[in-house]
């Protein structure tokens, strides 16, 4: 498969390997990226992250990878944020007090609520429900199940803005969409074919 080199954002809180594991699994090549300079020459771009959303948009800001995050935006990069990553993109969290995201999307990232009945953190597989056509799910099914490890979700105020749903107590947003910026709440290096595929979709765009 011929694709760019896609680069990964490293600021200290990502499971970095296993994306990367997955990328060159499908054949598609990848670079660790931790400096804002050298963040500017790619047009495909992964956020990943695993932790507390407060320090993590903490260190976005401090290492200045906030800043050439919003410039790569802006010049039509293809950001993909996956698990906390997704979250980052949001207007703002309530994770551990109230924290700014980077704000591409109208949306606020909230805890799952205890009178569910159901388990906190959400861990294991779920169902994963479209809400429209989009180039990361061609050839894809709804409904197919991904692995998630979450104790919030997002919120989107903006219903267009929603690529797919899931349902845990309640229905959240899972995949999150605006222009050349994209967000999914489960982990798609773990989800088996089905998350390989949504990979393989990203690393096929065109920029």
């Amino acid at each position: 498969m011929e694709s760019e080199t896609v680069a990964i954002v490293d600021y200290g809180m990502g499971n970095l390997r296993s994306v990367q594991n997955a990328i060159e699994h499908l054949g598609g090549k990848s670079v660790i990226v931790a400096s804002p300079l050298e963040l500017s020459a790619y047009d495909k771009i992964i956020l990943p992250g695993v932790g507390a959303f407060g320090q993590a948009i903490s260190c976005l800001h401090q290492t200045g990878l906030a800043e050439a995050l919003h410039e790569r935006r802006a010049k039509g990069a293809h950001i993909l944020g996956i698990c906390l990553g997704m979250q980052l993109m949001c207007s703002s969290s309530e994770e551990e007090g109230m924290h700014e995201g980077l704000n591409w999307f109208a949306a606020r990232v909230k805890r799952f609520l205890p009178n569910t009945g159901l388990s906190v953190p959400h861990m294991g597989w779920n169902g994963v429900e479209f809400a429209r056509p989009d180039p990361v799910l061609a050839g894809l099914s709804s409904g197919s199940d991904a692995y998630f490890v979450h104790s919030y979700h997002v919120h989107s105020d903006e219903p267009t803005d929603v690529l797919a749903s899931t349902d845990y107590g309640l229905r959240f947003c899972s995949m999150i969409q605006r222009g050349n910026v994209r967000g999914i709440q489960f982990h798609p290096e773990k989800s088996q074919e089905f998350g390989l595929a949504i990979i393989r979709n990203y690393l096929e765009m065109s920029c």
